[in-house]
This record gives C-alpha cells, structure tokens and sequence, in this order.
C-alpha cells in the first residue's frame, strides 16, 4: 500500500445519511476475487439508469465531483454488511479519503486495511465541507501525522485515530507487512525447531 502522510486533493459531497455497503457496491458486482475493478460500479444503481445511461442528478455525476480523491458523507456511512468489497470499489474508484461524521465499525476497519483513512468530524464540520466542495479549486489537506485536516480558508479540525492504524497508513503497512517485520526472528525459530526435528 501507498504511505499517507500529508495529503492533499480535490473532494465530493455525497450529502447522504446511512449509506449502506450495497448502495455502495451492489451484490451483483460480488463476484470478482480480485481487489480491482470494482470502482466502475460504485454506487452503480444511483449513478446510472436501467439502460446504463448517467444519472445527471446523482451526486458523484456532477462536474465538480469529478476527478476527486475524498469523499465526503453523512453520519453512518457503510452501514450495512460486511463486505470488503465497499472499500475497494471506493478505492478502486479514486478515493483515499472518507469524512463523515460517523461510520459502521467494520466498514471503518476495513478502509484502513485496505489504506483508506476514514476521517469522523463533527456533524458541523462535516456540513461546512460539503457547503464549499463544489468551489472551484477547493482542495483539502490531511495531516494523517497531526490528526488534522485543512482548507486554505481558515478552516482546520482534528480528527482521532488509533496509533496501530495511524503507523500502519502513514508507513503504507498491511497486515502481511506487519509480519514481515519479524522474518528474521520466523527464520530464527523454524531453523531451531527444524534442528530439534533432525535430533
């Protein structure tokens, strides 16, 4: 996985509350084993019509939320099952960045297994960020080391996130990466007890 440290990018408005992971990768679309390719059907039945045409109401349709790497949300986000399937559409789609003022706990997990940062401010900040979205240029700035994040407009908040996840993003670990830390002392220990084996 890529590190993230400061990072800085364009962001979206989905103004939506309880966004559940089927509205966000619909089962349909489950049967992959890959990671990838899942980002052209997020939010497929609210992005497009029966006969596969845009929706030019839905959100993420519009020409200002386009191209952006944050994804800003409404309180509970990724609701639903458990599918890991959520964060990699999201991902695959663009997004390296969620802000929403609360989500499901596993959906939450599953982000920043997947290097995600799921961000929860207050339903406040959350609200002025999708008020000034859709300004041109606006661009936002996560301090992933400094638990913060900024506009060029004055505003800043602080975010809480727990020191195992916080080294894992910021050093682009995965659970796999953790255990590679320690290969030498694995190859300590199979080379002592394959030598007891031989006794």
């Amino acid at each position: 996985m890529e590190p993230i440290t400061i990072y800085k990018g364009r962001a979206a408005a989905l103004n939506r509350k309880n966004v559940d992971t089927d509205q966000i990768i619909p089962k349909q679309f489950l049967k992959r084993i890959e990671r990838s390719g899942f980002g052209e059907f997020l939010f497929y039945n609210w992005r497009f019509d029966e006969d596969g045409n845009e929706r030019p109401d839905f959100e993420l349709n519009q020409p200002h939320n386009r191209d952006t790497s944050i994804l800003i949300a409404g309180e509970n986000f990724g609701c639903g099952s458990s599918r890991e399937h959520a964060p990699w559409s999201l991902k695959d789609y663009g997004f390296d960045i969620v802000i929403a003022p609360s989500y499901a706990d596993i959906f939450k997990s599953n982000c920043m297994k997947n290097g995600m940062v799921p961000i929860a401010l207050t339903p406040e900040q959350v609200q002025y960020l999708m008020e000034r979205v859709s300004a041109p240029d606006y661009e936002l700035t996560i301090d992933l080391p400094n638990q913060t994040v900024v506009d060029d407009q004055g505003f800043e908040a602080s975010f809480e996130i727990h020191p195992y996840w916080k080294e894992m993003l910021v050093k682009g670990w995965d659970e796999i990466s953790i255990t590679l830390q320690y290969d030498d002392r694995i190859s300590v220990y199979e080379n002592q007890k394959d030598a007891m084996s031989s006794v």
